[in-house]
């Protein structure tokens, strides 16, 4: 949205903006319309921008409003998938958001020397994000900073993550930290992490709070539902839930120790 020429982002945008290290260049892979790419231009964020889509309608879209906005001279609209069209060293700063974990990964795993050279990847995964941080970690990236928000009745997580360029030299996730031993205590807490984000539990986020209730309430729901059925066939799915509820006790009670001043990682 466009204010008296400036943009204005939604809060999601936003966060996304406020996790850009100023003065890199961008590379906003999934670009949409550019608003963000333009923000960070307007604000003085980036010097440089390269908006890049694989769909020819936003993308048209986007070459009207940096035009309207006068910086084509700052920002580069590209036809490109993922970082495909993109060169090595044209960017410090990846921006990937507004897609499923999944398919964020692929384009990471496309060009893994593009990404492990990045100076920060700033990343909102709309779904999977157990999967995706575990597919960070793995693949040698660092997730240095998390933050989360609510806007129009949705949760948005994003994360900046940095990664050594010997990431980009490993087989993105096939021979990378297979992680701790499985039934440890290390990793439980490490699943809880992956699916909940460990620096927002750290940093007791207000939004995860928000977000772990509201998945406790729809897990009970459904568990109600589930055990009132009575059906062998919902036998494997009552166990499934009531490990998710477990796991979402233990992380809300990590808030608790929080609280209570335990800061410390279990």
């Amino acid at each position: 949205m466009k204010k008296d020429g400036q943009v204005v982002l939604s809060k999601r945008l936003q966060m996304l903006a406020e996790m850009v290290t100023p003065g890199n260049s961008v590379a906003d892979v999934g670009c949409d319309h550019a608003y963000l790419s333009i923000y960070l231009v307007q604000k003085g964020i980036s010097p440089h921008v390269l908006a890049m889509d694989v769909r020819e309608g936003p993308l048209a879209a986007a070459r009207e409003h940096v035009k309207d906005c006068g910086l084509d001279t700052y920002i580069s609209v590209r036809l490109s998938d993922g970082m495909e069209e993109m060169e090595s060293g044209e960017a410090e700063t990846l921006i990937c958001a507004g897609m499923g974990g999944r398919l964020m990964e692929r384009i990471l795993r496309a060009q893994p020397e593009k990404a492990g050279g990045m100076k920060e990847l700033i990343l909102q995964p709309q779904s999977e994000l157990k999967e995706f941080r575990s597919f960070l970690r793995r693949t040698g990236f660092t997730i240095q900073a998390e933050n989360a928000v609510y806007e129009d009745g949705k949760y948005y997580f994003a994360m900046r993550a940095v990664g050594a360029k010997a990431a980009a030299e490993r087989d993105m996730g096939q021979n990378g930290d297979k992680g701790p031993r499985e039934n440890s205590e290390e990793a439980k807490w490490q699943n809880i992490f992956d699916e909940y984000g460990e620096l927002l539990l750290n940093a007791g986020h207000p939004v995860l709070r928000q977000y772990l209730l509201h998945k406790r309430e729809k897990a009970g729901e459904i568990l109600a539902k589930l055990e009132a059925e009575c059906s062998p066939r919902s036998v494997e799915r009552i166990v499934e839930i009531r490990q998710e509820l477990a796991e979402i006790e233990t992380a809300l009670g990590r808030f608790r120790g929080l609280q209570g001043g335990m800061r410390g990682r279990p």
